[in-house]
């Protein structure tokens, strides 16, 4: 059986889950500072676990399957969505991507939702964010614990994933086992730090957005408390904060039921992320999506690691199946291997000739 690692870089740490057939053998996390100022803790855990069949690799916003060891300078900045130099959003990941294709072990870098053959042309239209790789790696967990729990197979399963993350917040809809459409974290609902979709004129009365700017705006600054942990949405002590809890959770339910037009079988709602966990903040989803989805049951991600994040676990899953191992089905499911293009292909409202002068490619 393989033995392989998923890696997913979130907006607080770097999180490293190792899978051997079902059993966990590593389950490690860094603050994603360190490990993209210094590449070389993450080489240093890949090393110790070695051997090491493959690694699904941090991948941003997504390419098609591709070796790290094969990924040029253009490669990076599409998946990093940042030009050289930029230090906001996930621009600090290029370094430790360059870093992965040095490795001494197989390393890919796996598809974002845009890519996938699976998610209709006419849905991608002025898009880029339908959610990053990270979100399809979450996905992935999410249908092999549906495939588990009802002993069915991938193609039987339906449903919404809510990704309530510490930053962002994101919505991606399965149907028959493939995803079919997502919001993500910047085109979609409010975040506990960002603000999600982006009011055209409010672009435009910003002058010039900036990938920090993508970073704020969320339910903690309308609470007035931008510098406090996600967590403190759910300390409903003042009337600012209860509009921001409304406005969070009234946000992520609409992304739903938006959601469920490109998904009409979608009778589950699976919640994943850090917010997940908060009782105030999944009661109140409960509580709300009953009334828009008759019948709908919501769900808790569980997962296999007791330590890493949901997309990390989902990415050691895909490298398993990647792989040949048992999770193959998943990846086929999935469409992995038959994603394709770039996250510029479908863009009307400015040419990509000008998007990628943005991102500094020729």
């Amino acid at each position: 059986m393989p033995r392989v690692v998923g890696i997913d870089p979130g907006t607080v740490s770097l999180d490293l889950c190792g899978l051997e057939g079902s059993r966990v053998f590593l389950d490690q996390t860094i603050p994603i500072e360190d490990a993209t100022t210094d590449p070389s803790l993450v080489l240093g855990i890949l090393e110790r676990a070695a051997p090491l069949d493959l690694v699904v690799g941090p991948s941003g916003y997504g390419l098609p399957l591709t070796k790290a060891s094969d990924l040029t300078e253009s490669d990076i900045r599409l998946a990093c969505l940042a030009p050289r130099g930029e230090s906001g959003g996930i621009g600090g990941l290029s370094s430790l991507m360059r870093a992965l294709g040095t490795a001494p072990c197989p390393v890919v870098i796996t598809p974002g939702v845009v890519h996938l053959s699976s998610v209709p042309a006419h849905r991608k239209i002025n898009r880029v964010d339908m959610g990053t790789a990270d979100k399809v790696c979450a996905v992935a967990l999410a249908i092999h614990e549906q495939v588990r729990r009802r002993g069915c197979t991938e193609r039987e399963v339906s449903f919404i994933l809510l990704e309530l993350g510490g930053a962002f917040t994101a919505a991606l809809a399965v149907e028959q086992g493939s995803i079919v459409d997502g919001l993500g974290g910047s085109s979609g609902p409010l975040g506990a730090v960002a603000c999600g979709a982006l009011d055209g004129e409010v672009a435009f009365l910003a002058g010039q957005v900036s990938k920090q700017m993508l970073f704020t705006g969320g339910a903690l600054a309308v609470a007035g408390t931008p510098e406090a942990r996600a967590e403190a949405i759910a300390e409903v002590t003042t009337p600012a904060r209860q509009r921001a809890l409304e406005a969070y959770l009234e946000s992520i339910v609409k992304s739903v039921a938006v959601l469920t037009v490109s998904a009409p079988s979608a009778r589950v709602v699976v919640l994943s992320g850090r917010l997940a966990k908060v009782p105030t903040i999944r009661g109140g989803l409960m509580s709300r999506l009953t009334r828009v989805i008759p019948g709908v049951t919501v769900e808790l991600l569980s997962g296999m690691a007791t330590v890493t994040k949901h997309a990390a676990q989902g990415a050691a899953l895909l490298a398993d199946g990647l792989a040949g191992g048992s999770a193959a089905p998943l990846v086929d499911a999935l469409g992995l291997r038959s994603a394709t293009g770039t996250v510029l292909d479908h863009l009307y409202v400015i040419s990509q000739e000008s998007a990628r002068r943005r991102l500094g490619i020729a």
